[in-house]
């Protein structure tokens, strides 16, 4: 019930509201229009049959086809009515879920998967939507069907009602214990769904790392094996279903043996006409019917409310990341960057240390260290991207958990370590991050990132749309389609995470000389492996295990030999002394 009521809750908007009521009512007035007919056959058995009294014929047949055609009329506004509620109902629920996932952090990504994000967007979402169109409204019209019925029974001779409604408490125990029976069985699915989900999606986005290490056989035995998880979840639904809904039908199709035998006893003691017993017979049809649809409707019930839990628990997670009230963005921000003793936790793992710098405006600081060190996790507490869990980092003196969160990251050009591309043209990947920029600016971010010269080459040039998350561009190209994005958006703040990784070593030297003036006016922050990206920075740290354990320029770090020279050792090993080294280098 509580699901429902949520569902119900959602309906805020006054225009869904009335046609809610509208939908409801239709439904009420198509219902009574059947709970007529036969009363109607009530009155020509007893009054025109019995009494003669052939005179009514006429009046009967007449509203008998009245009736016909204003019930044809309700069901076609009623049915259009609740399928628009629900695509309605659908729509807002999908926008406001795609709008909530964009607001949830990425420790929420780190925690779910594609696939599984993808399942509740679509088979959930997908299931709430039948339920709404068909489900429902099949439900609320056999719980109109089956009390109205009871009550003209009722209506009509009190121990015909009585006597149907004897297996009434059986097929409701029955119909209990089904209902706690299947809920945790299509939770299951749902479940099962999702992985399957995500093993297709990870395959296919994954298909030419298969097919380079033909794999093909080895994935499909992994598909598989969810895949037959995925069947044998559905068999165990099936057989569930299989055993309590002929024990439900059986049940519900006592009630005509009981009223024929109740009513046929009554008519031929006199104590009841014969007409009535006929009429009664109409309305255990709409009682009947009803019951043999109670285990189809708690089938349908469960698989919406399984599906509606899912979606209504990545919309109650909340963003943990959330901005303050009275948040602030200081009108001169000038990118002054500072940690201080900042510690941080994914879970109960300690991936910072008690790192601290300090990085003024138009200064450059580079970050080096092994793989899962925690580099890229120093850069994702700059835009909140993640909280630090002590300490504290500041911008121009102010807590970057006070700044208003979107001028914040207006701030940061990032470019981070795998490169994203968009489905689309080059211009709209570049200008992503200011889709108003003329197009001077786009060429001039490209020139900067030495991506003018092979874009010009492409057939459509900058019209050029890449495939999907980039392919048909090489590494190296996406990279620099990515360092012209973060450009393009005129940021203060340069973060620039392994982004010249997948270039070669002449075209990094080319971008390094085309954004030493741009990084001139900015605070800029590089994570490198390769020492010739990191040689020229006003500061290096080199990070191991979540701790600084050097720091300082290049010369003093050389001088210290410790793990920075180790690692410059390791680049430039070919050479023979270090004095050839540094003459090799001074050249570059």
């Amino acid at each position: 019930m509580d699901i429902l009521l949520r569902i119900l809750s959602t309906f805020a908007e006054k225009k869904q509201k009335v046609r809610l009521i509208v939908a409801i009512s239709l439904l009420f007035a198509a219902v009574s229009t059947r709970m007529v007919g036969p009363y109607l056959t009530k009155i020509l058995i007893d009054d025109v049959i019995g009494n003669r009294m052939y005179h009514l014929v006429f009046y009967i047949l007449s509203a008998i086809i009245v009736l016909s055609a204003i019930r044809g009329t309700l069901v076609f506004t009623r049915n259009y009515l609740f399928e628009y509620i629900s695509q309605t109902f659908i729509f807002n629920m999908r926008d406001d879920l795609y709008s909530h996932l964009h607001k949830l952090p990425f420790k929420f990504y780190d925690e779910h998967r594609i696939g599984e994000i993808m399942s509740r967007m679509t088979g959930d979402v997908e299931g709430v939507r039948n339920f709404l169109a068909g489900g429902a409204m099949s439900f609320m019209e056999n719980v109109l069907f089956f009390t109205g019925s009871i009550a003209m029974l009722f209506y009509l001779d009190a121990r015909l009602a009585l006597a149907v409604l004897t297996v009434s408490p059986l097929l409701g125990f029955i119909a209990f214990k089904f209902d706690k029976v299947i809920r945790p069985i299509f939770s299951d699915i749902r479940e099962q769904n999702a992985v399957l989900n995500t093993r297709t999606q990870e395959n296919i986005a994954g298909i030419r790392v298969v097919k380079s290490f033909t794999k093909e056989n080895h994935e499909k035995d992994l598909f598989d094996k969810e895949n037959i998880k995925q069947l044998e979840k559905h068999i165990t639904a099936t057989y569930t279903w299989s055993y309590f809904f002929p024990l439900m039908d059986f049940i519900s199709s006592l009630t005509p043996a009981i009223l024929l035998v109740t009513g046929g006893a009554l008519v031929v003691n006199g104590q009841m006409s014969l007409g009535t017993l006929v009429a009664s017979t109409g309305y255990i049809w709409m009682i009947t019917g009803p019951m043999r649809m109670l285990g189809f409707h708690i089938n349908m019930l469960e698989q919406a409310i399984t599906s509606t839990e899912k979606l209504f628990y990545y919309l109650d997670l909340g963003p943990s990341i959330k901005e303050k009230e009275n948040a602030l963005f200081p009108a001169d921000f000038a990118g002054h960057l500072k940690f201080e003793n900042v510690n941080l936790k994914y879970g109960d793992k300690e991936v910072l240390n008690n790192i601290s710098f300090d990085l003024p405006p138009g200064k450059k600081l580079a970050i080096m260290g092994a793989t899962g060190s925690g580099k890229t996790s120093i850069v994702n507490l700059i835009g909140r991207f993640y909280d630090c869990t002590t300490g504290k980092v500041t911008i121009d003196g102010l807590d970057v958990k006070d700044y208003k969160l979107k001028m914040l990251r207006k701030q940061l050009g990032y470019v981070a370590q795998e490169t994203f591309l968009f489905s689309d043209t080059i211009t709209e990947n570049i200008s992503f991050g200011n889709p108003d920029t003329a197009m001077d600016d786009v060429i001039t971010a490209s020139s900067i990132a030495q991506a003018h010269k092979f874009i010009t080459q492409m057939p459509a040039g900058y019209e050029t749309i890449v495939g999907e998350r980039g392919i048909g561009l090489s590494g190296g190209e996406k990279q620099r389609i990515a360092i012209a994005r973060a450009l393009l958006k005129k940021p203060q703040i340069l973060i620039l995470d392994d982004a010249t990784s997948s270039v070669d070593m002449e075209t990094e030297f080319l971008i390094q000389t085309s954004l030493a003036n741009v990084m001139k006016r900015k605070t800029t922050i590089v994570i490198a492996h390769r020492i010739s990206s990191v040689k020229d920075a006003d500061e290096i740290i080199v990070i191991d295990k979540g701790m600084i354990c050097e720091r300082g320029t290049h010369e003093s770090l050389i001088e210290r030999q410790g793990l920075y020279f180790r690692m410059y050792e390791d680049q430039y090993k070919d050479f023979d002394d270090y004095d050839i080294r540094k003459a090799e280098w001074q050249y570059a």
